[in-house]
Order: C-alpha cells, then sequence, then structure tokens
C-alpha cells in the first residue's frame, strides 16, 4: 500500500472525526437539557375528605339509542368498508373471518351458523339469550376487546359515537325485515 494513499486516508478518517466531535460539543451546547432534581414524574392525587379512598366515579356511557334517529345508513354503509374485510353484509351470509352480519341487529350473540365463536363470546351470549341490542353492538363496536375480554375480534373500534350511530343505522338495513327502531 502506498504511504500517500494511507496518509489520505487517514487524514480524512481524523478530520471527519473531528468535525462529528465538534458538532457534537456544539449541540450539546445549544440544546443543553438540565438534569431534573429527582427522575420521574410528579402524579398529582387529590386529597380524599374521608378515611377510606372513595372509588373514582366510571363516566357514564353514551347512549346509542338517541343518536339512532338521526343516523345516516348511508355514511354506515362506507362505515362498514372498515368491516367488510372480515364480514359479509349479504343475504347469503357467508363467513369470513368473522361471521356474516345480514340479520345482525336483535340477533342472539355468537348464534351464526357454521361460525367457530370465541370461547369469551360464546360464554358472553350465555347459550344464545343474550342479543345484539343496538346498545351492546355499540358497546362492542367502540372497543371489541375491552367490552367482551377474550373476544377474538382483532378491531380496535369505532371512537365516534356518531360513525357508530350511522354504522348500526346501515346494520339494521341489511336484513329480512329491519328492527324498529327504539320508540317506535
Amino acid at each position: 500500500m502506498n504511504s500517500s494513499y494511507f496518509n489520505s486516508a487517514a487524514g480524512a478518517f481524523l478530520g471527519l472525526l473531528f468535525i462529528l466531535m465538534t458538532l457534537s460539543i456544539v449541540s450539546d451546547g445549544i440544546y443543553h437539557a438540565a438534569e431534573p432534581e429527582t427522575e420521574g414524574f410528579m402524579i398529582e392525587v387529590a386529597e380524599g375528605g374521608g378515611d377510606a379512598a372513595e372509588p373514582a366515579e366510571e363516566a357514564a356511557p353514551e347512549l346509542i339509542e338517541p343518536l339512532l334517529a338521526s343516523a345516516d345508513p348511508a355514511k354506515g354503509e362506507n362505515v362498514f368498508k372498515k368491516c367488510a374485510a372480515c364480514h359479509t353484509n349479504d343475504a347469503g351470509n357467508a363467513n369470513k373471518v368473522g361471521p356474516g352480519l345480514w340479520n345482525i341487529v336483535n340477533r342472539p350473540v355468537a348464534t351464526h351458523a357454521d361460525f367457530n365463536y370465541s370461547g369469551a363470546l360464546t360464554e358472553y351470549s350465555e347459550g344464545g339469550s343474550v342479543e345484539w341490542t343496538y346498545e351492546r353492538l355499540s358497546n362492542f363496536l367502540a372497543a371489541p376487546k375491552k367490552y367482551i375480554s377474550g373476544t377474538s375480534m382483532g378491531f380496535a373500534g369505532l371512537k365516534k359515537i356518531e360513525e357508530r350511530a350511522d354504522l348500526i343505522a346501515y346494520l339494521r338495513t341489511v336484513a329480512d325485515t329491519p328492527p324498529p327502531l327504539p320508540g317506535e
């Protein structure tokens, strides 16, 4: 190996190292973050009025039934596109990854023919005595794994209640005879 080639390579390496160290020192001086006095984050807790801690009140669940009268099934059909990868919505009611959703409103939970439901959903159905009411559908669609722990439905959920109302209004229409809306 030629010594001038080696000297050039070593000089380039040392020059690059010098530039990187200079940038590190300068950026540390510009963007210096002070060390905290104590590690971690302070969690502020309101002082209770009694000896025993009172449980926090749970937020009242949003009710879907009042929204169904003004829900738009056409918007719900667009929302259903998120469901179409795993569910069918036609009268044939074939199973895909999930069961067919024809006549889903007021259908007993976990009773669709030839579909292998998770143990959690089968247990929740209490042998078919629990039906998919508007409220149950809404709660399940909001967060399936949270509503029925252990379900195999791998959907994150629909957080917006208006979106769920539109979807449920659409699912109501995909039936032999659409069930009545609440209050009808």
